[in-house]
């Protein structure tokens, strides 16, 4: 199995091009197939540069998700919690068992805290010279949080959207209306199945680490897990005493904090938390004290923009192709959503529903790597169908989420940013998460189908 895993990555880095030529693929292909459903191409190009900046707004929140995570992740407090962390195990299977465990819980608060402090774990564990643990089957382990539950938490992109009407298009609200988390990822059911999967990944993960014979150490990889060096030089110039104080964090710490209190206190600790606004916000003020100097701060945020590179350029793409999805008319009135929306609701029924769609958006998570953005494309037909077929429509955005995850298991992209922590390539991990994904997709099909059975249609609430 992990032969066959390594020769699929070997074939995948060869032959793959960058999620950007996706992204431009699908732009050209959604716009010939409007042309070709007999909208005018004046009416196509219209659509396309009416929806570019329409969700700016949310894309601007997505890239804060990234830096916030990163920088609670690397502030000192969470350096030392790792160290401890890493002191724990005795065997290598336990130290891979508990960096699973630790990456998918904090992955289900924020998916960019589990990837960065996972991987920073690996490396504390890699730094212990009596510990028989293989660092690859480790640093896979500290991607499953991105590749099995994170879509199922408080970051999901498709429900933090669906609860936030500012940050969604006209023509979504219309269909979908407002949908809070109690009827996401509070639901009942999908509280089960992220249990079921935070247990199912741990056991494989365990399960498949090498013995320690067999095991390949970071030192046998050839991979530095030395700390970095922390610059502890004294100010040399006034203007710099500022930027190594804690007065001015502290003092805006204080402020946030105050008007946080207000809203959780003037809204509940979920109303709260379902603004997408709120929850950055909270991570960046928590940053702020964490990483206690102006300093420290700022470098680690200057980290983290970097990997907000490809969320920025991407997303108005996928704005662009709902809109021409939605709004690109023929002359009869049909547009591509409405074609694709009456397919669906023709080859599935009302229970058949969450496996139809489950599989349909596991495959094209392969070629559009992003949980946000490609909700963005299949949120207009796949939300329509759930209504024509009513079905319910929190348990809808759940199926995306849970199916979305798998092709991260094999996708590259999100590895990037843990490959870059822990020093390998995406060859040295597919194996691993390969196998993850081989257990993962007939489970997470049958969870969508026989916990689907228990909810019942809810029609849109639209806010007035």
């Amino acid at each position: 199995m992990s032969r066959l895993a390594l020769r699929f990555c070997a074939w995948s880095e060869h032959w793959f091009p960058d999620a950007w030529v996706f992204s431009v693929t699908a732009v050209l292909v959604v716009a010939a197939a409007a042309a070709l459903n007999g909208a005018a191409p004046t009416a196509v190009a219209k659509a396309f540069g009416d929806g570019y900046w329409t969700l700016i707004p949310f894309t601007l929140q997505m890239c804060y998700v990234l830096v916030g995570g990163h920088v609670v992740a690397s502030s000192p407090p969470a350096r030392r919690l790792i160290e401890a962390l890493a002191r724990r195990p005795t065997t290598g299977p336990g130290a891979i068992g508990m960096v699973a465990i630790v990456t998918m819980l904090l992955s289900l608060i924020h998916w960019a805290l589990g990837l960065v402090l996972g991987g920073l774990l690996v490396k504390a564990l890699g730094r212990r010279r009596d510990l028989p643990m293989d660092y690859r089957a480790a640093s896979a382990a500290a991607y499953l949080g991105l590749g099995a539950v994170w879509a199922l938490g408080l970051s999901s992109s498709a429900a933090q959207l669906q609860a936030n009407p500012a940050s969604m298009s006209r023509e979504l609200l219309a269909i979908t209306g407002v949908i809070p988390f109690t009827q996401t990822i509070f639901l009942w059911q999908s509280l089960l199945m992220t249990a079921i999967l935070v247990v199912l990944s741990t056991l494989i993960a365990v399960k498949s680490a090498p013995a320690p014979a067999q095991a390949r150490t970071a030192t046998m990889l050839g991979v530095d897990c030395a700390l970095a060096a922390e610059d502890r030089a004294p100010a040399s110039r006034p203007g710099e005493r500022p930027e190594r104080s804690p007065v001015l964090n502290l003092a805006l710490f204080a402020l946030g904090a105050l008007w946080l209190y207000g809203e959780f206190a003037g809204k509940g600790a979920i109303g709260a938390i379902t603004s997408l606004n709120t929850y950055n916000f909270l991570f960046i003020m928590l940053g702020l004290l964490l990483q206690w100097s102006p300093r420290r701060f700022l470098d680690s945020v200057y980290e983290a923009v970097p990997s907000t590179a490809g969320i920025m350029i991407q997303f108005p793409l996928y704005a662009g192709i709902a809109m021409m999805l939605t709004a690109a008319k023929a002359p009869d009135g049909s547009t591509i959503a409405s074609h694709l929306s009456t397919f669906f609701a023709s080859i599935a029924t009302r229970d058949s529903f969450p496996v139809v769609i489950g599989a349909y958006s596991a495959v094209l998570g392969f070629f559009v790597p992003s949980g946000g953005g490609k909700w963005l494309i299949e949120a207009p037909y796949v939300m329509q169908a759930a209504n024509d077929l009513q079905a319910h429509l929190g348990w809808a955005v759940q199926i995306y989420n849970a199916a979305e995850a798998l092709p991260n298991l094999i996708n590259p992209l999100f590895m990037l940013p843990l490959l870059g922590i822990v020093g390998l390539r995406t060859r040295d991990i597919v194996g691993y998460t390969f196998l993850q994904f081989l257990f993962h997709t007939p489970v997470v099909l049958f969870l969508l189908w026989i916990l689907g059975l228990t909810l019942t249609y809810v029609p849109p609430q639209i806010p007035q």
